[in-house]
């Protein structure tokens, strides 16, 4: 087993650039590479740097040691990720907002979510409500009713109605229990 790096050495400069895009960089004002073959090499090079040279990219990216017990295949894997983001560009702010979306609802194990039937960017959802007709868009980034942006349909259902409501549920983008039910047991 080889001796942890304290923080003191692993802030030493190697003298040379880091192949490791720094986290909140600002990813276009980085130069797109004319062809994949420098990022290929960068990415066959990390196999062939020690673990505490890993160590050291990991630490200049995050601003802290990797996690214990992760292993160097897992370390070369996630730098490996972060020069391809860093080269062809990262996800979308809309999708990572829509990953961590999914992610929180799978941890709620919430039954009436279901990812299939979120509306494309651009949909208009139209709701009644007490004799008048209510009409959000879609965007990319959140949605969009009487001309001001908000980030859920959560807090346009409840400026509509005055009261807390689900916003999925309000504009019916969400199954019925009994429809679940019905589903499960045609399994």
């Amino acid at each position: 087993m080889k001796p942890a790096v304290n923080d003191a050495s692993a802030r030493q400069d190697s003298g040379g650039p880091s192949s490791v895009a720094r986290r909140g960089a600002d990813r276009n004002d980085r130069p797109r590479r004319a062809d994949g073959t420098e990022l290929e090499r960068d990415i066959a090079g990390l196999v062939d740097r020690s673990t505490q040279d890993l160590q050291l990219a990991w630490r200049q990216l995050h601003r802290t040691g990797p996690p214990p017990g992760l292993s160097r295949d897992l370390m070369i894997r996630a730098l490996a990720h972060q020069l391809q983001e860093r080269t062809e560009g990262g996800a979308s702010p809309a999708l990572r907002r829509r990953l961590q979306t999914l992610a929180a609802e799978f941890d709620k194990r919430s039954a009436s979510f279901d990812p299939d039937i979120m509306p494309k960017t651009g949909t208009m959802l139209v709701r009644q409500w007490r004799g008048h007709t209510h009409t959000v868009l879609v965007r990319e980034d959140g949605f969009e009713y009487e001309g001001q942006h908000h980030r859920s349909l959560t807090v346009i259902a409840e400026r509509i109605t005055g009261t807390h409501w689900s916003g999925p549920r309000f504009f019916g983008l969400t199954k019925r229990a009994s429809a679940l039910v019905g589903a499960a047991a045609g399994r």
